[in-house]
């Protein structure tokens, strides 16, 4: 099972979890309120601040009691209140229930939790999205470092860069290689075909792949600093404007 697999699976146990609980408590059937629903919340309370933060102020808002409340009643009632055994005044509030405020706060905590598992999917492509770029980053700097030491052995690497650079491109854009191991060239192609680059880019590119051909391929010549440090630029100026 993968992780964005279990990350749904655990979501939706925990939205169960919460429906039953507030099922119970609506019927009345419940026997310790405060006891599952706290256990409920510290768990809920962590995923919504992992995979929704900009949500977490309001599902709190829905337990926690306001510190700048000026008075209870209805708007202002929290689920604190209730685990407190705190009311409204009968006098100003007849015919206030806690039960039925409590579970509106409840049910509003469950719907946002519910929407969690629409985000995840976007917030993972987003965490490798960034990995990968850190990544990329990190062997550009390490290739600049080796070509002190061998040219070619940072030209060869920066080409790697650009291989799994372009692969990435075809895979988001849904375009199919014939070949297992695809060079720049091969990607290059299908990429311009596709509308993904245009001519500009595409020339670039074919650039950067001679370029890597020569530090790729032992031939008698060997490729000079200026050479690799064009390649190099290539794949900084590849990585952060052709996706």
């Amino acid at each position: 099972m993968s992780k964005r697999e279990l990350i749904h699976k655990e979501l939706t146990a925990l939205y169960d979890e919460g429906v039953k609980l507030a099922v119970a408590f609506q019927k009345k059937e419940e026997k310790q309120f405060q006891y599952s629903y706290q256990r409920w919340y510290t768990k809920a309370l962590k995923a919504v601040a992992a995979l929704a933060s900009d949500r977490l102020p309001e599902f709190r808002s829905y337990y926690e009691v306001d510190p700048k409340r000026k008075s209870l009643g209805y708007g202002t009632y929290a689920i604190q209140d209730y685990v407190k055994g705190v009311a409204p005044s009968k006098f100003h509030y007849p015919d206030f229930d806690t039960r039925e405020e409590t579970l509106k706060c409840f049910f509003n905590q469950i719907t946002i939790l519910a929407s969690l598992n629409e985000r995840v999917d976007s917030l993972l492509s987003n965490i490798e999205g960034e990995l990968y770029a850190e990544l990329q980053d990190n062997e550009i700097v390490i290739a600049r470092q080796l070509s002190k030491v061998s040219v070619r052995a940072a030209g060869a690497l920066v080409g790697v860069v650009i291989e799994g650079h372009l692969q990435k491109v075809a895979t988001s854009h849904g375009i199919k290689l014939t070949k297992k191991n695809p060079t720049i060239s091969d990607l290059n192609d299908p990429l311009k075909a596709a509308g993904v680059i245009d001519t500009p880019a595409w020339r670039k590119i074919s650039f950067l792949a001679d370029l890597r051909n020569i530090c790729s391929h032992k031939k008698e010549a060997e490729p000079t600093k200026e050479q690799v440090e064009e390649l190099i630029q290539g794949a900084e100026w590849l990585t952060k404007n052709v996706f």
